[in-house]
């Protein structure tokens, strides 16, 4: 009798924990562009569950991610510390045998944070942040429970020969794998269909990836759990199931091949721009899932669903043709550039009767606003920690009146090195080719009215000297000279 007691107190007071607690569920696609779902005006793509969620949720038209590119956006998802100051600037990866450069164990990350508060969490797909022998493992940064890709290289086929389950290898029926980067046979017909078919797997990983985030969410029912979902969607190379594929072949799109000629570039396909929207159908079709177990469950009012995008439109024009869906739409720039088509993402929250549906906001924002933001709507805002650049947006997603943010800050040390600051919403200073040999003035500034030009077309810089200045002044303040990323010319700037 004694036993059972114990054993109703404890289910009770789980449940009762759980209630007080929101569940989090963070969706993050990878190279998603601002303009490739339905409900950001994507015309050929078809993603029913995403336009769903948009309209029973809060859409976001000036949601900034991380950074230009993988590891160094998640890392600022992660620290809630700004591309100035995050550890992580660029792509880092050569370390053996595999993965990137791992964020310290003196960084705080969300999920060692909501660990502190009761949460469980677990993270499934793509981490890139630190291989599992270093400080990086997902296990060393709160995270219980990791399945997925340890390394981002890694990560380029969705048909290898193994996943991470946390700390073993999980075995996937390819043999052989199919690697993310190789080119058509020797001899092989680029006019042939069957010259692809080396290309296509048995095993599709993300699959395991979606099931592995539905066993963690049904395990965890009754507890506050944190639901870090980093898809690999739709990040090239072209891998999809032939089933995904046909819905768009019957669309009879005039889809050349992509054969990869020569060149640096991913697995060649029959038809590329089928392939890619297929994708992101999956990925739809795995978003639904997490939502519908979620209602399932009974959870749907006790949970916070986000979902975005690491950084803009793959700039791999053969393999992903971004003219084609009008990927970026009137925005400028591709992955890994600081103008808006490489940085604006689509970005959605859900939070029934807290989060008004079919919300739209203008309110800019970027991915270190995670951490605060997640932590002000458990009521647990005094755990923030010193150091955190972001800022909590819980009023703006409750509907309470939010003054225009300051500024935002962003630096890349890739793709010849970038730097660019927002002032509120409507200005924008972007430096570029800081890195770049013969640079006769790498310290130039493009000046943007964002308001009046969204695609960045015309540089007011010589007519707006006092705005300019400003942020001439946070260009140099908002940073630390990073030993492992450096840029030299700013560098030399700092005090």
């Amino acid at each position: 009798m004694r036993t059972r007691l114990i054993a109703l107190f404890l289910a009770f007071t789980a449940t009762a924990f759980s209630a007080e607690k929101p569940n989090i569920v963070f969706i993050l696609a990878d190279d998603l562009g601002f303009r490739e779902l339905g409900c950001y005006g994507q015309a050929k793509i078809k993603t029913p569950r995403i336009d769903q969620l948009a309209a029973e949720g809060m859409r976001f038209t000036r949601a900034y991610s991380g950074n230009a590119v993988c590891a160094p956006s998640r890392c600022v998802l992660m620290t809630g510390k700004h591309p100035g100051f995050a550890e992580v600037r660029t792509n880092k990866g050569g370390f053996e045998p595999e993965g990137q450069h791992p964020i310290p164990s003196t960084e705080v990350t969300i999920a060692e944070l909501l660990e502190k508060e009761g949460y469980v969490s677990g993270a499934f797909g793509k981490w890139g942040l630190g291989n599992i022998w270093s400080e990086g493992n997902p296990h060393r940064q709160g995270f219980e429970r990791f399945f997925g890709y340890n390394c981002q290289s890694h990560a380029h086929s969705y048909y290898p020969a193994t996943l991470w389950d946390n700390e073993e290898k999980f075995v996937l029926k390819n043999d052989p794998p199919v690697p993310g980067h190789a080119g058509l046979a020797e001899g092989a017909d680029p006019a042939d269909p069957a010259s692809y078919e080396i290309f296509k797997g048995q095993d599709y990983a993300s699959d395991h990836i979606n099931d592995e985030a539905l066993e963690f969410i049904k395990a965890n029912k009754n507890r506050p759990f944190f639901l870090y979902y980093p898809s690999l969607i739709p990040h090239v190379a072209l891998h999809v199931p032939d089933e995904d594929l046909d819905p768009y072949l019957a669309e009879q799109w005039n889809d050349p091949p992509f054969t990869r000629s020569g060149g640096y570039g991913y697995t060649p396909h029959f038809t590329p721009r089928a392939a890619y929207a297929a994708m992101i159908t999956r990925l739809d079709t795995y978003v639904g899932k997490v939502l519908d177990l979620i209602d399932d469950l009974g959870l749907t009012d006790n949970t916070i669903v986000i979902f975005s995008s690491d950084n803009g439109t793959t700039h791999l024009k053969e393999e992903v043709d971004y003219d084609f869906f009008a990927s970026v739409g009137e925005l400028r720039g591709l992955k890994g550039d600081l103008y808006e088509g490489g940085i604006r993402v689509p970005q959605i929250v859900k939070w029934p009767g807290k989060v008004e549906a079919g919300s739209v906001t203008e309110f800019v924002t970027g991915f270190e606003d995670w951490l605060p933001t997640v932590l002000d709507l458990i009521g647990a805002e005094t755990a923030v920690p010193e150091g955190v650049n972001g800022i909590s947006i819980a009023p703006t997603l409750l509907g309470e009146d939010q003054g225009e943010r300051d500024f935002l800050y962003r630096e890349f040390t890739g793709y010849g090195g970038q730097q660019a600051v927002w002032l509120g919403n409507q200005w924008k200073g972007i430096r570029r080719d800081l890195l770049k040999k013969g640079n006769k003035n790498p310290l130039e500034i493009q000046l943007f009215d964002l308001k009046a030009d969204p695609s960045e077309s015309t540089n007011v810089a010589s007519e707006n000297l006092e705005v300019l200045a400003k942020i001439e002044g946070l260009m140099k303040s908002e940073r630390v000279p990073s030993e492992t990323f450096p840029i030299p010319v700013l560098d030399a700037l700092a005090d």
